[in-house]
């Protein structure tokens, strides 16, 4: 990836203002029906990822790169799987939470393929789902675990549920909106609009495009000092004083 894309962070966009094929497939702002009946507006600020090797690269948190939220097959629609690929904004929080799934799992959390982003286009969006505010996840597999068994799946999703109540966790079943083959997680229908982006009511393409680069929100994307100042942090940042350690 460039220096430039590097150090400017990545490019947000207004969908409104893409190509007509992709106006088409993505549908930003679209009011659509869930499959209970409730209707949610689908979003409409997201990520331009120019490359394959940009996905591979840019990492959402420390152990989770984009990619991995845009593994899909056929049942995509052609021209989302062709790059510059577009992910709603929400994705950073969808992967904040797994990164905490991870720490509290202290293994890898993997994703399935069509298991994270899924553009209203796609084959098995036949209702709204978070998956198309790229809001969910399909996890087949923690650590060496593959989730094939109600008892590891309902182990794991108990600790999921323990872990936040923010996270909706699909229960163990083969019924529909339940999961035999897989951990589904999701936040409901969340869509950012990020702080370097402005909102307006243009709902069409403009003669200048809307985008914008989201700030390195990491100190040492600023020149930050590297280390911790002790002087300034409280203890707890630094373990417990002598004597008291758990």
């Amino acid at each position: 990836m460039a220096e430039t894309e590097t150090e400017s962070g990545l490019k947000i966009v207004d969908a409104f203002d893409l190509e007509p094929d992709l106006r088409a497939l993505l549908r930003p702002g679209e009011l659509v029906e869930g499959i209970g009946g409730q209707y949610h507006h689908l979003p409409r600020y997201f990520y331009e990822i120019p490359s394959h090797e940009a996905a591979r690269q840019i990492r959402v948190t420390p152990h989770f790169g984009l990619n991995e939220f845009l593994l899909v097959d056929l049942k995509e629609a052609a021209r989302i799987r062709a790059f510059p690929r577009y992910v709603p904004c929400a994705i950073r929080i969808l992967a904040f939470y797994l990164e905490r799934l991870r720490e509290a799992t202290g293994a890898p959390v993997h994703l399935a393929v069509n298991g994270g982003y899924r553009s209203p286009a796609h084959k098995l969006s036949v209702a709204a789902t978070p998956h198309m505010w790229a809001t969910a996840a399909d996890v087949y597999k923690i650590g060496t675990v593959v989730l094939r068994e109600r008892a590891s799946i309902e182990t794991y999703n108990r600790l999921i549920e323990d872990l936040t109540d923010d996270l909706y966790v699909m229960p163990y079943g083969h019924e529909i909106g339940k999961a035999d083959d897989h951990i589904h997680v999701d936040l409901g229908y969340v869509s950012i609009v990020p702080r370097e982006i402005s909102e307006d009511r243009l709902e069409g393409p403009q003669p200048r495009p809307r985008f914008a680069y989201e700030e390195r929100r990491r100190g040492d994307r600023r020149g930050w000092p590297r280390e911790p100042l002790p002087e300034v942090l409280p203890a707890a940042a630094h373990g417990s004083p002598s004597g008291h350690d758990k």
